[in-house]
């Protein structure tokens, strides 16, 4: 007899490869990544040392925002380590944040007060908010943590030449302590960019400004994205009759910072002393677009206007700038308060009398004059255009004069 061969269900052979097939896919790679629950996980944690140096590339580039941010990553990943904290406030008095370099030094001291560095910083930041008797006294104890601290002699430098430019603070001279300091800064730090920038800044406020010219671009050159620098550069350069350099400066600055009004406010004087006052109306129009509400900056455009001859838009935006007002965005401009020893300032307010004048607005004129001759009395063309004013109203309605007096030119 013959068994009759049974017909192969391939149906079921195939089910069959697949189950094999899921059982090996789950052994290899599922059940194999399964961790116990008393185990540290797999996924990897950064580290706050790299956050470190994604921040220290972001500060070469100059993204100092970028790089704080970066920092306080790093902060929150180790919030007791005293480093990041004096790391970052350097960053940020670059930035301009200088309350919030304070608040970041003053937790670097809670964890760790006798760091020379620290200290350093912290009157730095002081420094750049005019507390000159705090920073001084930051700085003097940076210095007996560590006397070979090279930075802090750059920012010790710093802080004696603004008092030096100020006329405040303690001392009786000095600008023989900064300049000291600066000459010690960069024997400790020659590598250092506060270092020759405090160099640069010293050898500018006593007038040695091919020599402030020549630190500056040092520093520069050791990172070349720091706005202030180029400003300060520029500033130099203006100072010393080099204007197509100065406005170069100016315009890096602004590329690097393009929220900052200052590069635009100096690059509109700096057009203004070589009489291109289309030019510097623009600029001044653009430093106005970065701060709408800045009376100052209003007085600067109104001025470059009132240069231009387009008479009718100077008086608008120097009424701005002295009465206050509204801006085209509905915003409240303050109105300036009028202080001795600012050139600019003085000219906003004798320009404006003399349109007011002009127009035979004298009610509003003459107490201006009398402000002029009051606040402005050791600047002979603020006196001269006051009573130039008094003068015009003295003798309107009938005989009203159209001639402008043309104020002696102040780079």
């Amino acid at each position: 007899m013959r068994q009759r061969r049974r017909k192969i269900n391939w149906f079921f052979i195939a089910v069959l490869v697949l189950l094999i097939a899921a059982v090996t896919y789950m052994d290899r790679f599922v059940l194999t990544v399964e961790t116990s629950p008393f185990l540290p996980s797999p996924t990897h944690t950064r580290e706050p040392e790299s956050y470190v140096t994604e921040a220290e590339a972001l500060f070469d580039e100059g993204k100092f925002d970028d790089a704080i941010s970066v920092y306080m990553e790093a902060i929150r990943l180790n919030p007791g380590d005293s480093a990041l904290y004096a790391a970052v406030a350097r960053v940020q008095i670059f930035a301009g944040r200088y309350e919030d370099a304070l608040l970041n030094t003053e937790y670097a001291l809670l964890l760790n007060a006798d760091n020379s560095m620290t200290h350093a910083l912290h009157g730095w930041a002081l420094t750049q908010q005019g507390d000159y008797i705090g920073a001084d006294e930051s700085l003097k104890t940076a210095l007996s943590l560590d006397p070979n601290n090279g930075l802090a002699h750059a920012y010790n430098a710093f802080l004696y030449g603004q008092m030096t430019v100020e006329n405040a603070g303690p001392y009786v001279d000095p600008v023989q302590i900064a300049i000291a300091e600066s000459q010690v800064a960069v024997q400790l730090a020659e590598n250092s960019l506060e270092a020759h920038w405090a160099r640069g800044y010293i050898y500018y406020i006593t007038d040695n400004r091919e020599e402030a010219i020549l630190e500056y671009l040092k520093a520069i050159n050791i990172n070349p994205n720091v706005s202030k620098l180029h400003l300060d550069l520029g500033v130099t350069y203006r100072a010393n009759g080099n204007i197509d350099e100065a406005i170069q400066q100016y315009t890096l600055a602004n590329t690097l910072n393009p929220t900052d009004y200052l590069p635009d406010l100096y690059s509109s004087r700096a057009l203004i002393a070589i009489s291109s006052f289309g030019q510097a109306s623009q600029y001044a129009e653009s430093a106005v677009r970065d701060a709408p509400t800045d009376p100052y900056l209003r007085g600067n455009w109104g001025y470059t206007l009132y240069k231009e001859s387009q008479l009718g838009a100077a008086t608008e935006q120097l009424s701005l700038a002295i009465n206050g007002g509204t801006a085209e965005d509905g915003q409240v401009i303050a109105p300036l308060e009028p202080v001795g020893g600012d050139i600019w300032l003085a000219r906003y307010f004798y320009v404006y009398v003399i349109l007011l004048s002009q127009d035979e607005r004298c009610a509003e004129a003459l107490p201006l004059t009398q402000v002029i001759l009051d606040v402005f009395r050791d600047d002979p063309d603020a006196v001269y255009n006051a009573e130039y004013a008094q003068g015009l109203c003295a003798n309107a309605p009938e005989t009203k004069s159209t001639a402008t007096p043309e104020p002696t030119p102040t780079p």
